[in-house]
């Protein structure tokens, strides 16, 4: 089973007239690929795919395997509902898509127990048993925490699940969880903290930054997986400003506009409810881009 590992791009989702911007998402892509990104995420928080329908999200992951292909970035596709079924029936069509992995966010609204986010994640990995699963934790959206101990049993009982996307801020825990199991893949879902996380064993990131400044991103995490600590935390500081920022607003308003800006993308659409960023967040996001080379496509 071919694990997805290192730097990994949560990508933005571009709309022109409401509708999904094929070319330009598939531009976006390669500008990922060129700039030494070892994966693309489609469909995930980044990608507004709460607002998403199941067509355009196969149509995204269709597209990032498309653009992949005959390369060696992979695909870690985004395959995550609070209801189990629905995960079930996007996994499916994600592996049917040829992606390389997929992550799975914990359900959220429902607000399960434990054993309830158990029984999930291992029901929707069982049903794709051959495709690399990567559990996603980010509480402070889904109001959900996957305890240590779930993730543990997970990572024992299903075979397929090798890591999580820990998204929670908390150093401790992942401190906690490799000193429990140091085989688990632990990926950095906060980009501020990656250098500290994969100076502590993590296993790479999954960056919003790095739509902006996939460059810096890649090396981050090449430099800090080869034992380069120091050169490591250099880029992880240069970064802090641009990384606190994408965050002044819910994400993906902040990156997507700081896209636009550099004109990368050429319409900022959201999805309602998302809107664009506040003139306040817009003079903040343009000030800090100042300070970065942004390289175009």
């Amino acid at each position: 089973m071919d694990l997805v590992l290192g730097s990994t791009t949560a990508l933005i989702t571009p709309f022109k007239n409401g509708k999904l911007d094929e070319q330009t998402y598939a531009a976006l892509i390669k500008r990922q690929i060129d700039n030494g990104m070892d994966a693309v995420c489609p469909v995930g928080t980044t990608g507004e795919s709460a607002t998403l329908t199941p067509d355009e999200d196969i149509r995204c992951m269709e597209i990032a395997v498309e653009v992949c292909k005959g390369t060696n970035a992979k695909v870690l596709a985004g395959a995550g509902s609070n209801s189990t079924s629905e995960a079930i029936n996007t996994a499916k069509r994600a592996e049917a898509c040829g992606v390389d992995a997929i992550f799975s966010v914990s359900p959220y609204y429902n607000k399960p127990s434990q054993e309830g986010l158990y029984q999930h994640y291992k029901t929707i990995a069982e049903s794709v048993p051959d495709l690399p699963f990567m559990l996603y934790n980010v509480p402070g959206r889904t109001a959900t925490d996957i305890s240590v101990e779930t993730t543990i049993r997970l990572f024992d009982d299903v075979e397929s699940i090798y890591g999580v996307k820990e998204a929670t801020g908390s150093l401790e825990r992942v401190v906690e969880l490799l000193s429990l199991r140091p085989d688990l893949k632990v990926f950095s879902g906060d980009d501020a903290i990656d250098y500290p996380i994969l100076a502590n064993g993590g296993a790479g990131i999954t960056s919003v930054t790095s739509n902006l400044m996939p460059d810096l991103k890649s090396e981050l995490v090449r430099l800090a997986l080869a034992g380069d600590f120091a050169g490591a935390k250099i880029l992880n500081d240069k970064l802090y400003p641009l990384n606190s920022v994408m965050f002044c607003e819910a994400n993906p308003m902040p990156i997507k506009a700081a896209m636009y800006i550099a004109g990368l993308i050429d319409t900022l659409e959201y999805r309602l409810p998302l809107v664009a960023p506040s003139k306040e967040s817009m003079k903040k996001i343009e000030q800090v881009m100042k300070n970065y080379e942004i390289k175009g496509l």
